[in-house]
This record gives structure tokens, C-alpha cells and sequence, in this order.
């Protein structure tokens, strides 16, 4: 698992994708999330608003990352 670490209260899921370079931009990143290929703490979240905070974990491409 991979640590991630954020200096804000929370950072939203697309911002995550992008901050992490999992997808290259935006566009790719609403694809992905609406695809359902993005987990949130073991559920399929299709909100890329979704507010990320510590202890979150996320789950892409078989890989999972968690917030710090």
C-alpha cells in the first residue's frame, strides 16, 4: 500500500487521481470514476467530488493508496 501524504483537511477524488499521476488529466480522471474503477475505503465511488481525508483509503488499477 502506498502512502500518500496531503497537507489540507481533505483533497476530492479527481484531484487525487491527478495529484498521484494515475491519470493524466481531468477528463481522464471523471472517465475513470464513472467507469467505477475507483474504490473508497472498499466501495465503488462514482463522485469525483468525494472529499479524501486521512485514513482513506483508495483502490486503482489493482493498486491502493492511502491517505496521511
Amino acid at each position: 500500500m502506498f502512502e500518500v501524504n496531503i497537507k489540507t483537511e481533505y483533497i476530492k477524488l479527481d484531484q487525487f487521481l491527478k495529484f498521484t499521476g494515475l491519470v493524466n488529466t481531468g477528463g481522464e480522471a471523471k472517465n475513470v470514476i464513472q467507469e467505477g474503477r475507483v474504490l473508497v475505503n472498499g466501495n465503488v465511488e462514482k463522485s469525483r467530488g468525494k472529499k479524501l481525508k486521512v485514513n482513506d483509503v483508495i483502490e486503482f488499477d489493482g493498486s491502493k493508496y492511502k491517505i496521511v
